[in-house]
């Protein structure tokens, strides 16, 4: 079953490590943490619903998805990192 996940791996560890970034992003602006969490916590299932019946439907298109959630990734990490080194 884990097999055909593997080619989405890079994208669900950079995709983790997005999610952090952009919570962080929330305390610092001073978000309420417990809807924050609770938001999270919504989007995290949502996310982990489609991902799984998801990638039974498209896997055939798996090089596409891994480049557009690669590139939405980067984008909002370029986002955090200069909304934070403007101090916003």
């Amino acid at each position: 079953m884990l097999t055909q996940y593997l080619p989405f791996v890079a994208l669900i560890i950079f995709g983790n490590i997005e999610n952090l970034v952009l919570s962080s992003q929330g305390v610092v602006a001073g978000v309420n943490p417990l809807k924050l969490g609770i938001a999270s916590i919504i989007c995290v299932s949502v996310w982990l619903i489609i991902g799984t019946f998801g990638t039974q439907i498209l896997i055939e298109y798996v090089d596409f998805i891994d480049f557009i959630g690669g590139l939405a990734i980067f984008i909002l990490g370029l986002q955090a990192m200069i909304q934070s080194v403007r101090g916003e």
